[in-house]
């Protein structure tokens, strides 16, 4: 059996919110142009669990649980040329981007801020808190999945 990888995932609230994908129950993570963060897409897994973070937002903070529902596409805009996230050296045979389908898990009851993060010893290595780590997609250690989900009081099984 595989083991399980753990993601996180960056929107800001007022394009897209944990509300909305709550509203919605699932959706296409579309937009990703970071190469690096396309990479983590494409290893992403059916059942891979997933935070949702608000960022460009106060506080920046992880405010919910997703899951990885569809596993990585072609990211449908990249053809579109009135799309703004059109790639013009992307084909379909040679896509350059990709996206997941995500599912809603649980709305945290207290969204955990950065400042919350950065005050938990356990956490001091992970990806989010370090010095120009900026990536919307990125990893999550199983460790710190589990110190998170407790401090935050998750119910869900993800």
């Amino acid at each position: 059996m595989a083991t399980k990888t753990y993601w996180l995932m960056k929107s800001e609230p007022d394009v897209y919110s944990i509300d909305d994908l709550k509203k919605e129950k699932q959706a296409y993570w579309e937009g990703v142009r970071n190469f690096k963060a396309r990479n983590n897409m494409r290893e992403m897994k059916m059942g891979d669990g997933v935070f949702f973070y608000h960022s460009n937002a106060n506080p920046k903070a992880i405010v919910g649980i997703t899951r990885v529902c569809k596993e990585a596409y072609p990211d449908f805009t990249q053809f579109d040329a009135k799309h703004k996230y059109y790639e013009k050296r992307a084909t379909k045979e040679k896509p350059y981007w990709f996206m997941v389908d995500i599912e809603f898990v649980e709305k945290l009851d207290e969204p955990w801020s950065l400042e919350m993060l950065r005050e938990v010893a356990e956490l001091e290595n992970m990806a989010l808190l370090k010095k120009g780590q900026r990536l919307s997609v990125q990893t999550v250690t199983p460790d710190e999945w589990r110190t998170i989900r407790k401090l935050a009081g998750a119910s869900s099984k993800v």
